[in-house]
């Protein structure tokens, strides 16, 4: 695993930590795509009966979806747009937001950057990973 995704897992686990919650997260690192998928035990007034999901991707960020069921997509509400890795406490606050429908963040994906893009994201997600 490269530090890159070391740091990617424990952002993600500093996020977790804001939110109070357990790290149920899903982190796949491969040579197309980073994503992560994290359940939310909470629901939104909205959509009662569906299942939260907080997401990130290296190309949009951090987002808020819920379940379509039948293995379908997630249906996003909202991407919190800005930054690709923002502070934990931030995304914190997007869910948040979410939650107490305060309509957080953007409709559209904010296409941050590109897959693969030779930039400071591998650098800025290793900076994350604690050696042991």
């Amino acid at each position: 695993m490269t530090a890159s995704a070391r740091g990617l897992k424990r952002y993600v686990e500093l996020v977790a930590d804001e939110l109070r919650m357990p790290p149920a997260f899903c982190v796949d690192v491969d040579d197309y795509r980073a994503t992560v998928y994290f359940a939310l035990e909470e629901r939104v007034p909205r959509y009662p009966d569906r299942d939260l999901a907080l997401l990130w991707d290296e190309e949009n960020g951090w987002a808020i979806g819920v379940e379509s069921g039948c293995g379908e997509d997630i249906i996003v509400l909202a991407y919190l747009g800005g930054d690709i890795v923002p502070a934990p406490s931030l995304v914190a606050r997007f869910v948040d937001d979410l939650m107490h429908e305060r309509y957080p963040g953007q409709l559209e994906p904010p296409a941050l950057r590109r897959a693969g893009t030779d930039d400071d994201l591998d650098e800025r997600l290793a900076a994350f990973h604690r050696p042991n």
